[in-house]
């Protein structure tokens, strides 16, 4: 097998091979997948005609890449500038944008794009109706700007409509649409420039976004959350929203996260594997329907190493090598022949050499 890194974004698929080729499947109606159509593709078709591709990020209908060079590339849906060439036209062949610049990272959100060049600066570009790009303004940009002049920035995640960023010291930092207390700073009005969290810390090392809500982890092992919490997906025992960043239990030996749009799922260092949040469909895969208001316990296994969300559904795998599925299945993306939802982890299938799996909206990509 050759396949490296692989991203899902909201009806489409991008991935790598050990040899570098780009491909893609998937939805195609503006052109995300690069192939120079706009007919969806039911099969892997190689995009970009080169073979030098180490990252890729798909967004909802867009779809970014960075080379082995460290130049940037762009494809899809523009209409909202988040290819950022300067203009509104969507484009179905990768082009190349940001010139020649070292990237090391990108993000692609639901309109709108951030990255950050090998130099530590911060760029965004496209939606920017609620400040989310971080420039200051609520005006869509068309093409990148950066945002400050910090050479510190160190990763980088996107929400529907809010962007965090954490810097090399620590430090962390929101800015975007805050009608939940997604950015963490305080209140809910949004801020249109990166404003550093309420608590002021500096050890934070794991950032995600769910749909609406925040989750990081600390370098103690600490897991904190806020913003939208009306399905519990915050873990504290409430359905309140939160403006602030609000520790979640006191375990201090969380290692991973993740945040559907109102469930979220975690993992621990000892392998245990733990949910909350809405759980229509049995997405928590407790054996139950019934939403969970704070970290529940899933199952006794103690060999968990990976774990992904979609929509309504969870996937995961274990340190065996072995892929396990459950919630909402009726399109199939739990992968185990039926279309019927399964309240409790589903092993699929027998094979024991997975190695990473990623859960787009309504669909599933493994690796082995």
């Amino acid at each position: 097998p050759n396949w490296s890194p692989i991203s899902a974004g909201g009806n489409h698929t991008m991935a790598i091979k050990s040899d570098g080729t780009l491909w893609a499947w998937g939805s195609n109606d503006y052109g995300q997948l690069g192939d120079d159509t706009l007919t969806d593709q039911a099969r892997a078709v190689q995009t970009g005609g080169r073979a030098k591709w180490i990252i890729a990020a798909a967004g909802d209908y867009h779809t970014l890449a960075l080379e082995l060079t460290g130049t940037l590339w762009a494809w899809g849906s523009n209409n909202s500038g988040q290819l950022g060439n300067g203009g509104a036209e969507n484009t179905n062949t990768p082009t190349q944008t940001g010139g020649y610049a070292k990237w090391l990272s990108v993000a692609a959100g639901d309109y709108h794009t951030a990255g950050i060049k090998l130099d530590g600066t911060l760029w965004a570009w496209g939606n920017n109706n609620y400040g989310q790009i971080g420039d200051g303004t609520e005006l869509s940009k068309d093409i990148r700007v950066q945002i400050g002049s910090d050479t510190n920035w160190s990763d980088i995640a996107v929400g529907n409509h809010h962007t965090i960023a954490l810097k090399s010291d620590g430090t962390l930092w929101a800015w975007g649409r805050n009608q939940f207390g997604q950015l963490g700073v305080g209140g809910t009005s949004s801020r249109n420039n990166p404003v550093q969290e309420f608590t002021g810390s500096s050890d934070w090392s794991v950032i995600v976004t769910g749909g609406n809500h925040t989750l990081a982890l600390k370098s103690d092992g600490t897991l904190w959350a806020w913003g939208s919490n009306d399905s519990s997906q915050l873990g504290d025992g409430t359905n309140a929203h939160k403006g602030v960043p609000i520790q979640i239990g006191s375990s201090t030996n969380w290692s991973a996260i993740v945040g559907g749009d109102y469930h979220t799922v975690a993992l621990k260092s000892d392998g245990a594997l733990w949910a909350w949040g809405f759980n229509g469909s049995g997405r928590l895969g407790d054996g139950t329907n019934d939403s969970m208001y704070a970290p529940t316990r899933i199952g006794s296994d103690t060999n968990w190493s990976a774990i992904s969300t979609g929509v309504n559904h969870t996937v995961a795998l274990k340190s065996d090598g072995t892929i396990w599925a459950w919630g909402n299945n009726e399109s199939g993306q739990l992968g185990d022949g039926t279309y019927s939802s399964k309240l409790t982890p589903t092993q699929i299938g027998s094979d024991t050499d997975w190695v990473a799996i990623t859960a787009g909206a309504y669909h599933t990509i493994g690796l082995k």
